[in-house]
């Protein structure tokens, strides 16, 4: 009998040889935690996956939401032209006296002109040709010229009675008195309508900004 076979124990029970049994570990315990833990990712993977399609279909709208970035689109503004202020204080043709002169060798400029703004309403002073400093040296239709104080107030008034005159300014003392220099490419004054209509719009209420909501 073998000494390891324990006592009692016989024939079929014997336990003979240098070789004795080997203890395995269960098999079946391990595919269960291998088809746990299989089982768990698979259903990550799946509520993943609807989440996606949900994102796809809803066109993320639950993101817009937590993110807030076109909550306040509404409350965005943007400046817009509404109520009217009052109108500029600029004096009226009766208020202004021109001087026309004629930088043109063209004979006859400066009656032309003088009479026409006379009948518009303008004061008219002096007449004739223009000083050696502007004469034959005004390239464009012509220039106003009067006092820095009249920049705001009488030169802007008569310079609506002629498209494309320069405005200048000089050392004079008035800020009523001013000059209408002709230039070589004059032809004539503005007509009345055009020139009433830039006078009425100089001289009108300017609007005041105001804030709109911007749409989103």
């Amino acid at each position: 009998m073998s000494m390891l076979t324990p006592p009692g124990m016989g024939g079929q029970y014997r336990i003979t040889g240098d070789k004795y049994p080997r203890m395995r570990r269960p098999r079946g315990r391990r595919r269960f935690v291998l088809g746990l833990v299989a089982s768990v990712a698979a259903l990550g993977l799946i509520g993943w996956g609807t989440l996606q399609l949900i994102d796809v279909f809803t066109g993320g709208g639950s993101k817009a939401t937590a993110a807030g970035p076109k909550a306040d689109c509404a409350t965005k503004a943007t400046p817009t032209a509404t109520a009217p202020t009052a109108p500029r204080a600029l004096p009226k043709p009766g208020g202004i006296t021109v001087n026309v002169l004629n930088a043109t060798p063209r004979s006859g400029l400066a009656k032309q002109a003088a009479d026409e703004l006379r009948k518009r309403g303008f004061r008219i002073g002096d007449v004739g040709n223009a000083p050696k400093a502007y004469d034959k040296k005004i390239a464009g239709p012509g220039v106003v010229l009067g006092a820095q104080s009249a920049a705001q107030a009488a030169l802007p008034v008569l310079g609506t009675q002629l498209a494309g005159a320069q405005v200048k300014t000089d050392a004079r003392a008035s800020a009523t008195e001013v000059d209408l220099l002709i230039g070589t490419k004059f032809t004539a004054l503005t007509s009345k309508k055009d020139a009433d209509q830039a006078l009425a719009a100089l001289t009108g209420p300017a609007p005041t900004p105001s804030s709109t909501p911007k749409s989103c």
